[in-house]
């Protein structure tokens, strides 16, 4: 196999970086996409491959055998029942994070693939960041010593564009914003200590968004008041003070992970920026990133003194490409993994747990922060390797 081609389900937003995947005289050719709403269907064509077939039936295009490999970009709920139909097709399949809205659905997904004997990839992109990776470079290096601490601030400026005027906002679509939002920091926390957590405590509420509560608050998008209309101009585009509204737009989890690591993360959909803030604390330093001048701080004792410290300032690369140049990389690592059998950065069972993490949590929060262990995986997930073929 040269050159693999490919199905795209779900031609929303986020399908956007399937561009990449389209190279006519490279590796892979973008060939068929699937959306239940026929006006995607035409845009897909326009912006990715105007020769591509078009379906509003995913299940027509997981019965081609022309095609090798699957994307699935669709709703969250969908994700473990096309996963799984498109693994029982015999299809290599790159699934959008997060990996399902429940536990049970990732575990689905992850025995469907084991029996699978083909490909899967989590689509992890903040992985590729360069402003992560030089990150993790530096905690594997040993230079802040052992980690002990974590800390992540999200400030989501763009929440009521992102995810309050959508399906987002309902929990029957997301369980919360912790698995669909916050799933890529939950890993980046696993994956920058290399361990995985084992109990939460969360707290949150719909303090600014939604309709419940009486408010002057004004919509963004409808320029209306609290009680606007639940649509603007049709289904896709939905009052962010709906009081179908019942995802929390204000949470704080508390963790503790294996090995007695603690770790925080706080997400705000009101605040008027939009940037991610990271603290990890070692036995000898701290780093913390500042996405805005786009740096690394590093800060290490030279003795056992505060008074003593040695600190180092590592300037970001810019990358070119959607979402600080990942995009482009992790479609590159999954032709790799299918044609070359590379192990990618992300394993299908960091999906899970990222999940795990969210469910969790969001069951704390719901609780009033009750302590809640978050559901361990099957012994033979934490084993398996992405590739387990090479076919």
């Amino acid at each position: 196999m040269n050159q693999i081609r490919l199905g795209i389900i779900g031609l929303g937003w986020r399908s956007g970086f399937t561009k990449y995947w389209h190279q006519p005289n490279g590796r892979s050719l973008v060939v068929v996409g699937a959306d239940t709403d026929p006006l995607r269907l035409t845009k897909f064509q326009q912006n990715i491959n105007p020769e591509a077939a078009v379906t509003l039936d995913y299940r027509e295009l997981l019965q081609r055998e022309d095609i090798d490999a699957i994307v699935i970009t669709t709703p969250d709920d969908s994700h473990d029942e096309i996963a799984v139909a498109a693994l029982q097709a015999g299809k290599h399949v790159y699934c959008e994070k997060p990996l399902s809205i429940t536990v049970e659905g990732c575990d689905r997904i992850l025995t469907a693939w084991a029996q699978s004997g083909k490909h899967f990839m989590i689509g992890f992109n903040m992985r590729y960041m360069n402003m992560y990776r030089t990150m993790k470079e530096i905690v594997d290096s040993g230079e802040i010593g052992e980690v002990k601490s974590v800390w992540v601030r999200h400030f989501v400026g763009l929440g009521s564009d992102y995810y309050y005027h959508s399906w987002h906002g309902s929990s029957r679509n997301t369980t919360s914003l912790l698995l669909q939002k916050a799933s890529h920091d939950i890993d980046l926390i696993h994956w920058l200590t290399g361990r995985y957590t084992k109990k939460v405590a969360a707290f949150g509420g719909v303090d600014y968004f939604g309709g419940t509560k009486p408010n002057e608050l004004t919509c963004p998008e409808c320029g209306e008041k609290a009680t606007c209309p639940e649509y603007r101009s049709g289904p896709l585009v939905q009052c962010a003070f709906r009081e179908e509204i019942d995802v929390e737009d204000n949470s704080m989890v508390l963790m503790e992970l294996d090995g007695g690591i603690k770790a925080s993360y706080m997400q705000c959909h009101f605040t008027p920026d939009y940037q991610r803030n990271y603290t990890i604390i070692g036995t000898e330093g701290r780093i913390e990133n500042d996405e805005i001048a786009q740096r690394v701080y590093v800060k290490t004792r030279k003795s056992q003194t505060w008074r003593d410290l040695s600190d180092k300032i590592y300037e970001i690369k810019k990358a070119e490409g959607s979402h600080n140049g990942a995009d482009p990389i992790i479609c590159e690592d999954f032709l790799d993994m299918i044609l070359q059998n590379k192990e990618p950065i992300a394993e299908p069972i960091a999906g899970r747990m990222s999940v795990a993490v969210g469910v969790a949590a969001t069951e704390s929060m719901r609780k009033g922060g009750q302590l809640v262990y978050v559901k361990e995986p099957e012994p033979w997930m934490l084993g398996q390797k992405s590739s387990l073929s090479g076919t």
